[in-house]
């Protein structure tokens, strides 16, 4: 048997390979273990990596004799997954990238990590994340990861590790965490599709950042939507741990990996917001610009596959409503509780106390700012108020032009550079939409739409209807198989 290729193998390789006989669970991890030395710590240095499952290569032998004895234990039989640090691995630290929680064991797995071991997965590492869960990819643990398209540029953030692990092919898969943008900014950064899906659809259960807060979602990061679909497959489901989750049954089909059609955007009517939304961006800037070039590029690319374009569409105060945003400082510490009262032994009590520790001090300056800030019950309310507005302006705005989805930017800038996060003003999540943290319930998935004429990736996102996730796939699937975008870094070749 030819040795097995495994720079951008996919589920369907693998399984294939297994299949064969040209490839064991074993060797798979074995291969990935050593790419992850060879590019992570060492060469390029990506630093996308807190910790390497000590236990992968035990999980795969088990696998491997399951598969002898009696086939495929799940659909993710062998695959390789590697999962932002946010979420608990029973065995591995949960971080958070921080140092306050670099000893935290969690007692047992979080609801998705069960449902995909169950599955066949191995979580072969934990991936570099925005400081306790927000922001680019910098941490008082572990420094700064770096874009594997860009050393010295950032991979994005929150789910920057994730991203960066799963575009320097780390693992088959990859899964990041939400909030702001946080699944899909390092997923556009990294040219890779990544989506945070509707929330109620997948549990937050064993996830720091989860119930009662609801902007948060966890969701595949893939070098190809095929595995992103057969990721969600095994990722959705009801869980009483988290009760967000029951707006979620029975709105999930089968498998999402029907919506697979290369002819999907035939005849869909795709409406564009050209309006800037983005944090902190600016539209008159050359790097503005460069990802304008890209995004028309892109709805040409549309027409060309066949999608009816509205061109421009705009949602009525938009702007006016974006600034409304705020979070509930009673909300965030619930979630605080709820999160580490799944542990026998928690690190602190709570933020306040995690706040007093000698390791407070060095962590990140703006994630330093997350938690302290005090909850302003007036804004927040502004805030609840502008996102039933926003929320109901934007399926209106799908109704009057009869719209089966819109696309905007994925993010507005490039890459931002490592070295200004840490100088005045101190850069960070520069140019991202985060009208996903007011359009809770609507579906957003990012695809690679190419690279801008300086050679850094950029990428295309398409919003929906809640919970018509199965057809944001359909689109963003015809759109990938349509352009062919994704291109693996030159910075991690093959071994």
């Amino acid at each position: 048997m030819a040795a097995f290729n495994l720079l951008e193998t996919t589920i369907v390789d693998v399984h294939a390979a297994y299949r064969a006989g040209q490839l064991t669970a074993r060797q798979l991890v074995d291969m990935y273990l050593e790419r992850m030395e060879s590019y992570d710590k060492k060469g390029p240095a990506l630093n996308a990596i807190i910790t390497v499952n000590p236990q992968a290569r035990e999980e795969a032998d088990r696998l491997d004799a399951a598969y002898k004895s009696s086939g495929f234990v799940g659909p993710l039989h062998g695959i390789p997954i590697v999962l932002k640090d946010q979420a608990d691995a029973k065995g591995m630290p949960t971080t958070l990238g921080s140092l306050l929680f670099k000893d935290y064991y969690p007692d047992r797995d979080a609801f998705v990590v069960d449902k995909l071991k169950k599955a066949g997965a191995i979580i072969i590492g934990k991936a570099t994340l925005g400081e306790l869960g927000g922001g680019d990819t910098h941490g008082s643990l572990f420094g700064s990861t770096k874009n594997p398209y860009a050393l010295d540029r950032t991979p994005g953030g929150s789910s920057g590790g994730t991203a960066a692990s799963v575009a320097a092919n780390f693992a088959t898969v990859g899964i990041g965490q939400e909030g702001f943008a946080s699944i899909r900014r390092p997923a556009t950064w990294n040219s890779i599709a990544g989506m945070r899906p509707t929330a109620g659809l997948v549990s937050r259960a064993g996830v720091f950042a989860g119930w009662p807060e609801i902007a948060g979602s966890l969701g595949p990061m893939c070098r190809t939507v095929t595995d992103l679909a057969m990721l969600l497959d095994v990722m959705v489901g009801y869980d009483p741990e988290d009760p967000v989750t029951a707006r979620g049954v029975g709105r999930a089909p089968d498998s999402f990996t029907k919506s697979l059609d290369a002819s999907g955007l035939k005849g869909a009517r795709i409406g564009v917001i050209r309006e800037s939304m983005g944090f902190e961006a600016e539209p008159g800037s050359e790097d503005f610009k460069k990802i304008d070039e890209v995004f028309n590029r892109a709805i040409g690319e549309l027409k060309a596959a066949g999608a009816e374009i509205v061109d421009p569409v705009a949602i009525p105060r938009l702007q006016e409503l974006l600034e409304k945003r705020a979070g509930s400082y009673i909300d965030s510490e619930k979630g605080f509780q709820n999160y580490f009262g799944r542990s026998k032994h928690p690190p602190f009590a709570s933020r306040a106390e995690a706040a007093k520790s000698p390791d407070f001090p060095k962590v990140m300056r703006r994630s330093q700012a997350r938690w302290t800030r005090p909850g302003d019950p007036v804004k927040h309310y502004e805030y609840l108020l502008a996102r039933e507005e926003l929320t109901t302006s934007f399926l209106k705005l799908m109704a009057d032009n009869r719209l089966d989805a819109i696309v905007h930017k994925a993010v507005e800038h490039q890459p931002t550079l490592i070295a200004d996060a840490f100088r005045p003003p101190y850069v960070d999540q520069k140019g991202v939409p985060h009208i996903n943290t007011f359009l809770v319930f609507v579906p957003s998935i990012v695809v690679p739409a190419g690279f801008t004429r300086d050679n850094l990736p950029a990428g295309i996102c398409f919003l929906g209807r809640p919970y018509d996730d199965a057809n944001m796939i359909k689109f963003a699937y015809a759109y990938e198989q349509a352009t062919h975008h994704r291109r693996p870094p030159s910075s991690t070749t093959p071994l």
